[in-house]
């Protein structure tokens, strides 16, 4: 294109808006001008539907994820998350481990007060915690206990889903 040439339409507009955003603090949309959330990197197994629906929770929270589908055995060990505190997913966040359906509120909590623990689990698969909570459940709501599992392998409760 001759530079004696005008600009096209969609160009035009896109300068327009470009020099808009720089001139106008706050004209940037928000989900542009906010920084992504916290990444957790999630190992599950590649058809577990219950898996998906907590990365879908946590990535309605404003996490970031990044999943990886070759099962979650090495990374339960390798996080040194204790196999009695076992469930169908192991992530890591901000070098803490989470293993199963933790709720994004407890990971919050968890990184705003960042304890000296492995990290958090909701052991086994509790029907009402996140991703288990599905319309196949029927609305169901099982208690849970987020426990938080100390260095030693030892666990309390963090919080408790009645």
């Amino acid at each position: 294109m001759n530079s004696d040439q005008p600009c096209p339409a969609p160009t035009r507009r896109l300068l327009a808006l470009g020099l808009a955003c720089a001139a106008m603090p706050g004209a940037i949309p928000a989900a542009l001008a906010t920084p992504a959330g916290p990444l957790v990197q999630v190992w599950k197994g590649p058809a577990c539907g219950c898996c998906k629906d907590w990365v879908a929770h946590l990535e309605a929270n404003g996490f970031t994820v990044k999943a990886y589908d070759s099962g979650n055995t090495d990374a339960r060990e390798r996080l040194h998350m204790p196999i009695a505190y076992g469930s169908c997913h192991t992530a890591l966040v901000d070098g803490y481990a989470l293993e199963g359906h933790v709720p994004a509120r407890e990971i919050r909590r968890l990184l705003k007060e960042r304890p000296a623990a492995i990290g958090l689990a909701v052991p086994a698969m509790p029907i009402g915690s996140p991703g288990m909570d599905g319309p196949a459940y029927g609305g169901r709501k099982d208690p849970y206990d987020v426990l938080i599992v100390a260095r030693d392998g030892g666990a309390r409760v963090y919080q408790a889903y009645r």
